[in-house]
């Protein structure tokens, strides 16, 4: 479960106010003009930044002060943030020792997810011997093995083709769904956010503009859509 309580953040005379809640293994889109606060709101729950105001729950307990390591989430940006100078093996260990001495069991749950992701065949190669789409594989597959309860997504797949996004997120719904974590995904591509998330929040100048159902949002059936430039075809 995550919670926002009022939690209020000042930037660069934007005044950004959220309180809002998703329970537990639900999938929530995050859509929004750019600059609306998408991203500050995903750094505001993984503790990148600290709210001037408000409460943050994760998994049932107050995290408002926590630091990034101590909170229950995994969290991927639009750049996969692989390590250039380690192999594929090394950049999803991370996940589970910065130290990448791993014990037996989790070697082997590294070579477990790996090959949910289809990438055990490239575990010793380097990131840039790998495809976009590979890449991307590979950092899902350290959030995964990291085995938090909460995944959030900051248009990690925008750069992908339409065919493997499609891909990539089929993957991300069987293994949210096996684990059932909670997720929440900004994204500009509206396709997507039908694809994998019933529920969308739209944020518009660092406000939740709109909380409801994405396919209302998307066929134009709230006022709200307009934002998105979307209308009701009558």
């Amino acid at each position: 479960m995550l919670i926002l309580e009022d939690v209020i953040y000042l930037y660069d005379g934007l005044h950004m106010h959220f309180n809002f809640q998703i329970k537990q293994n639900e999938r929530v889109a995050i859509l929004g003009p750019s600059g609306a606060g998408k991203s500050t709101l995903l750094s505001l729950i993984s503790g990148f930044l600290t709210a001037d105001k408000g409460l943050i729950f994760l998994n049932n307990q107050n995290h408002t002060s926590t630091t990034i390591d101590k909170r229950p989430i995994s969290i991927l940006f639009q750049e996969n943030n692989l390590f250039s100078h380690l192999t594929i093996e090394q950049n999803i260990g991370l996940g589970l020792n910065s130290s990448l001495k791993l014990t037996p069991s989790q070697k082997i749950s590294q070579v477990e997810i790996a090959k949910k992701m289809g990438i055990e065949n490239y575990l010793q190669r380097l990131p840039a011997q790998l495809s976009g789409g590979q890449r991307q594989r590979a950092a899902l597959a350290r959030c995964f093995l990291r085995s938090q309860p909460i995944l959030l997504l900051d248009e990690p797949f925008s750069s992908l083709d339409p065919a493997l996004r499609h891909e990539i997120l089929q993957l991300l719904d069987e293994i949210c769904t096996e684990r059932q974590i909670t997720l929440l995904m900004v994204s500009h591509n509206l396709a997507d956010a039908a694809r994998i998330a019933k529920r969308t929040l739209l944020i518009v100048e660092g406000k939740i503009y709109y909380d409801g159902s994405t396919h209302d949002l998307l066929t134009g059936n709230t006022p709200e859509a307009s934002v998105l430039g979307i209308h009701p075809i009558f």
